[in-house]
């Protein structure tokens, strides 16, 4: 026989606070108002045949393809059919009033900060000793030893060694300073020289260098970065003001002038 376990509402934001999720939740909450405010005020609006298209759109990505499957995520999620379309709204209200705002900038953005942009894949082993490291950078080199075999032999993460250090492709930002001048000065395939951080020596393999193109997935990505910056300096400017703790804090603020 299936126990029934009730939660109230009390108890949800009860542990909210506990977890110390309000803030983030507070946060969403003064986002969505703020976008709301500036999208009308810019005439911004979404039509019924927007948010049919976008929620079909979000079924299909989350693979609701069934009514039951759509109701059954529906309540797994507490929302009803207008909340989900509420949901869907805000969502196309976003990103309709980012690439109102952003767009426009968008290449001149690029063009200004085109090396933040630029890829490196990249291998890399870390040793405590910098004469080790120097010792195996001129073995590779000369053709003694390949890197993936050094990768092998000093890597102690298993899952790292079967990798043989591959960091994926990242951006400048992703590296330390010190490491990325030297990564995005290499012409690739190349070793670099042994690079002492505080973290330890990096021995790194410079497989790629990417430059970039202002392709549509950049674009987007660019505006969602503006979008994003924009929307916390707005949420820096105004006083959030919530009504959960109003009754509890009073008293201990009381107590605490009087300690």
């Amino acid at each position: 026989m299936t126990q029934i376990l009730t939660i109230s509402a009390s108890e949800i934001i009860h542990s909210l606070k506990l977890s110390s999720q309000v803030p983030d939740l507070v946060e969403a909450i003064a986002s969505q108002k703020i976008i709301a405010e500036v999208a009308q005020r810019s005439g911004i609006t979404v039509t019924p045949e927007e948010i049919q298209q976008a929620g079909d759109n979000l079924r299909l990505a989350k693979k609701l393809i069934k009514a039951q499957d759509t109701f059954t995520w529906l309540e797994k999620h507490h929302l009803s059919v207008h909340e989900f379309e509420e949901l869907v709204h805000n969502k196309i209200l976003s990103k309709k009033l980012a690439d109102y705002l952003f767009a426009p900038q968008v290449e001149r953005y690029f063009y200004q900060h085109q090396l933040d942009y630029v890829t490196a894949i990249t291998y890399e082993v870390i040793f405590d000793d910098r004469d080790l490291a120097l010792e195996l950078f001129y073995a590779v080199e000369e053709g003694e030893i390949s890197f993936p075999e050094v990768a092998r032999l000093y890597i102690q993460e298993p899952e790292l060694r079967g990798a043989y250090g591959y960091q994926g492709r990242r951006h400048r930002k992703d590296f330390r300073p010190e490491i990325a001048a030297a990564v995005f000065a290499a012409t690739p395939p190349q070793i670099l020289k042994p690079i002492a951080t505080p973290k330890g020596v990096y021995l790194i393999w410079v497989e790629e260098i990417s430059q970039p193109q202002l392709d549509e997935l950049l674009r987007e990505k660019i505006i969602t970065e503006l979008f994003t910056g924009w929307l916390k300096q707005q949420i820096e400017c105004v006083e959030i003001i919530t009504q959960l703790n109003s009754d509890i804090l009073q008293p201990q603020k009381e107590l605490l002038k009087q300690s």
